[in-house]
């Protein structure tokens, strides 16, 4: 199964919005791997669920399980989880 690297942004945050052209670019250098945006704002529920409590952070899953989480705009960081992952 793949894995799904779901961002948990917000329009008015400064590092999310500097992360998301790196963002966007890895999903496509990386077409095996899924990856998803959820703006807090519109999904309050869903980030709850989830128990997002800053953003940007960054929730990896394979097979319906979490396998990780990343906290902040570490996209050096970010690479290193998908990769350890996929």
């Amino acid at each position: 199964s793949k894995l799904v690297v779901i961002d948990f942004t917000a329009t008015w945050c400064p590092p999310c919005r500097m992360i998301a052209p790196k963002f966007e670019q890895l999903s496509k250098d990386t077409p095996d791997v899924v990856f998803a945006k959820v703006d807090v704002d519109e999904n309050e529920e869903t980030a709850g669920s989830q128990g997002i409590e800053a953003m940007p952070t960054f929730l990896l899953f394979k097979d319906k399980s979490q396998v990780d989480k990343m906290l902040g705009a570490d996209f050096d960081g970010l690479v290193k989880l998908v990769e350890k992952h996929k």
